[in-house]
């Protein structure tokens, strides 16, 4: 039976971001009710199990806050109630030991999302939160009552202030399809284009070039790039050439900055050292060796060491007339130019960059144009290369949101959202 003399909290969205807010209101006394569209939570989180789990980052503070570039102030706030190093022990009180990588990354000892899911998802169960599967979220009635589309038709369903986590647009079929924009704008929430991040690029490859390489591996490797300051800068990692382009976690890393490039000058440039750790000098000098009587690649192969896809992009740049120009070689294996058109669409993307404004919010995630409302996870807007900082904020956030949503509730007798 339902407890009428609790305040009741709604969350909407069974995400990483969703669950937290709904154990945090629940452990505070709050009766709450957490809505799902899909057909069981925690999709997305499952997801990145296949990846092992990259729960968070053993990085120090301030430069874990600085990942998240525009948005550090915003969201070291977030990260002041629930760092890295409380999400680790938050995982340990669900049984689930995690270690720290060599890069720094952290992850749960067996690599599985599965196992932690399911252990919090019982916790919450056991704590009393009611769990609304297939409810997917309409917006607001007339009378300021949440409504949600089921299998049996709408419904509507009142409650005392709301957590809306409700992801971004990434991995529209787990259930972030981004449809809430429009609803929350009707609302006066601003809300920035949900664009995306995390993601690959295109690149006008030749037909042949994608024939023999598409999926080739490309490492190590240096980029090199520009941020919109114009500032140069410089980071070694791996990716991947695709049939439309490249993607990877170098490329993941550096995303934000080619995507604002790209909106700024139509495209962006990004360059590769394809032989990092040697200097120009020495490249020069081992392209300059006598070939006596190889072949161009295999003198490349030979005596750079470089063959197979880092040869292909070369000669896509240069031509079959390559080894006329030695000078000109030893020089683009340095600093390979790629011109990137566009970001890969965003149902591809790992994750969403834009959602609601921070301005929009205050301290505690509440919208201002709307009392009661919260919002946490992807759905604001922030964004934040892989490495664990993603679901840091999300979590944090979440966390956020509903210490907000509790204290306005404990703080509001009548206890009414909406327009009821």
């Amino acid at each position: 039976m339902m407890d009428t003399n609790r305040p009741r909290l709604a969350v909407i969205g069974g995400g990483p971001a969703g669950l937290m807010a709904a154990e945090v209101a629940c452990a505070a006394g709050i009766a709450v009710d957490l809505y799902e569209a899909k057909g069981s939570v925690g999709r997305k989180f499952l997801i990145a199990g296949k990846g092992g789990l990259n729960l968070t980052h053993s990085d120090p503070m301030p430069l874990f806050a600085q990942r998240y570039r525009e948005r550090t102030s915003a969201v070291a706030s977030w990260l002041q109630d629930f760092d890295a190093d409380a999400l680790r022990g938050w995982a340990r009180a669900l049984g689930v030991e995690t270690y720290v990588g060599s890069s720094g990354r952290v992850f749960p000892i067996d690599r599985k999302a599965a196992p932690l899911l399911r252990g919090w998802v019982r916790r919450l169960k056991e704590q009393g939160v009611d769990f609304h599967v297939q409810h997917r979220w309409l917006g607001w009635s007339d009378d300021g009552a949440l409504r949600f589309a089921t299998a049996a038709g709408d419904i509507a369903c009142h409650a005392d202030a709301v957590v809306l986590a409700l992801g971004g647009g990434s991995w529209p079929q787990l259930g972030s399809d981004g449809r809430w924009q429009a609803t929350l704008q009707q609302r006066g929430i601003a809300v920035a284009p949900l664009v995306p991040a995390n993601c690959g690029f295109d690149i006008d490859w030749s037909a042949h070039f994608v024939q023999r390489h598409a999926g080739a591996p490309l490492k190590p490797v240096v980029a090199h790039w520009r941020d919109g300051a114009g500032v140069q800068h410089a980071l070694q990692g791996e990716c991947v050439a695709t049939e439309t382009g490249i993607e990877g976690s170098l490329i993941y890393a550096i995303a934000a900055d080619l995507r604002q490039q790209i909106d700024v000058d139509g495209h962006a440039e990004l360059g590769l050292d394809l032989v990092p750790g040697r200097t120009l000098e020495r490249v020069s000098a081992e392209v300059s060796l006598p070939r006596k009587g190889r072949s161009f690649s295999e003198h490349l192969r030979r005596q750079v060491g470089i063959e197979g896809v880092k040869a292909a992009l070369l000669y896509e740049h240069l031509g079959k007339q390559a080894g006329d120009d030695l000078a000109l070689v030893a020089r683009t294996l340095k600093h390979l130019p790629l011109r990137l058109l566009r970001p890969r669409p965003l149902a591809e993307a790992i994750s969403s960059a834009g959602g609601v404004r921070l301005e929009a919010l205050d301290a505690q995630l509440m919208a201002r144009a709307h009392p009661g409302v919260f919002c946490a996870g992807e759905m604001l807007d922030w964004e934040a290369p892989t490495g664990g900082y993603l679901l840091t904020a999300c979590f944090a956030s979440g966390r956020r949101a509903a210490l907000g949503a509790v204290d306005w509730l404990q703080r509001r007798p009548d206890r009414v959202t909406g327009d009821r």
